[in-house]
C-alpha cells in the first residue's frame, strides 16, 4: 500500500513520476495505471509496493479530460511537440455544427493509435520506427468514447480558457489554471470536455475530429481530470509524495463487495470456486480486509487474483 493519485505536470513522461516517486517512497515497487504523455498534465494513479497488485484492476477504468483541440495545422506526434507538417484553412464554424460531429464519435469506435505511441507490432514500438522516420501499420483497437461536451469554440488556443471550477471542471472566472505546451501557432481551438474509456486516444480523437470537419488538426492542450473515482481536485504534488497516506487497495478498487465467512474466503485463498449467486466482477472481504476479487456467473466464484 498504498494508492496515490498525483498531479502530473507538464514535460515529465508518466516514468519519471514513478522514478520520483520510487525516490520519494524509497521503494523499486512502483506501477501506474495509465499513461499520461509528456504535454498532458492531470491525474496520474500510482501504486505502491503492494498495491501493484492492484494495477490490473485499475487500468480499465473510465476517465476524464479537458482537451484543446487546434484546427487547420497537423503534426506527426498529433500533439504540441510539433512541428507543424499540413496546414489547412479552417472553414466557418458555429457550435452546433462542430457538437453535431462531436457526437459522431460517442459510443463504440475503432480508433487508430497515433504513430508516436508505445504500441507493439513485429516487436518494434511504433514511436521508435517514428522517430527514426518510418510508419508501422496500426490497425485500428476497439474503444468507447462516453461524452464528449464542446465548452467553446475560440481563435486559438491562447485565447481559450485556461482556468477552471474544480467542482465541474467548466471555465469560470477563478479556481484552477492550468499551464499548457507553448502553442504552434494560432489556429482555431475547440475545448471539449471528453470521458473516455481504457485505450482510447485523446491525439487520435483530435485527428479524427479534424477531419470530419476537413482540415488537419492536433492536440494543443490536454488536462485529465478524472480517473475512475480519483478526481485532480483531490490529486497530491509531487512534492507531497513522501508523506502521502494514498489509499488501501480495498478503498481504490471500483467493484462492488462480497462480505465473506471464513469458510468462503479460505475456499478462494485455495483457488476453489465455491458456490454463489454473484453476477459479474466483485472484491471479496472479510472482517473488512481484502481476500479477493472475483468473477462471478452467477452460481460459482472465480478467483482473479487472491490476497493472503
Amino acid at each position: 500500500m498504498p494508492v496515490i493519485a498525483v498531479d502530473k505536470p507538464l514535460n515529465l513522461t508518466s516514468h519519471d513520476v514513478v522514478n520520483r516517486a520510487r525516490r520519494a517512497r524509497g521503494t523499486k515497487r512502483v506501477g501506474h495505471t495509465g499513461t499520461l504523455d509528456p504535454l498532458a498534465t492531470g491525474v496520474l494513479i500510482l501504486c505502491v509496493d503492494d498495491s501493484t497488485k492492484v494495477v490490473q484492476f485499475m487500468e480499465a477504468d473510465s476517465k476524464d479530460y479537458l482537451a484543446w483541440i487546434s484546427l487547420g495545422a497537423g503534426t506527426p506526434t498529433l500533439d504540441a511537440e510539433g512541428p507543424v507538417d499540413s496546414t489547412a484553412p479552417v472553414p466557418a464554424l458555429d457550435e452546433a455544427r462542430v457538437q453535431e460531429v462531436l457526437r459522431t464519435f460517442t459510443g463504440p469506435q475503432a480508433q487508430v493509435p497515433p504513430q508516436y505511441s508505445a504500441i507493439q507490432v513485429g516487436g518494434q514500438r511504433a514511436y521508435a520506427v517514428a522517430r527514426a522516420g518510418g510508419t508501422l501499420d496500426l490497425p485500428a483497437r476497439n474503444v468507447v468514447i462516453h461524452h464528449l461536451h464542446l465548452l467553446g469554440l475560440y481563435p486559438s488556443v491562447q485565447a481559450a480558457p485556461r482556468t477552471f471550477d474544480p467542482a465541474t471542471w467548466t471555465p469560470a472566472g477563478e479556481g484552477r489554471t492550468f499551464t499548457l505546451p507553448d502553442p504552434l501557432g494560432e489556429f482555431p481551438t475547440l475545448l471539449v470536455q471528453a470521458s473516455v474509456g481504457s485505450g482510447t486516444y485523446l491525439r487520435s480523437l483530435a485527428r479524427d475530429v479534424g477531419a470530419a470537419l476537413g482540415v488537419p488538426a492536433h492536440l494543443g492542450g490536454l488536462v485529465r481530470t478524472r480517473v475512475g473515482r480519483y478526481d485532480l481536485s483531490t490529486a497530491i504534488s509531487l512534492e507531497d509524495l513522501p508523506g502521502a497516506a494514498g489509499l488501501p487497495d480495498l478503498a481504490a478498487l471500483d467493484f462492488p463487495a462480497i462480505a465473506a465467512d471464513e469458510p468462503l474466503a479460505r475456499e478462494l485463498r485455495q483457488g476453489k470456486r465455491p458456490a454463489h449467486p454473484a453476477r459479474g466482477r466483485h472484491v471479496v472481504t472479510l472482517e473488512g480486509a481484502l481476500v479477493a476479487v472475483v468473477d462471478g456467473n452467477g452460481e460459482q466464484l472465480k478467483v482473479v487474483r487472491a490476497w493472503a
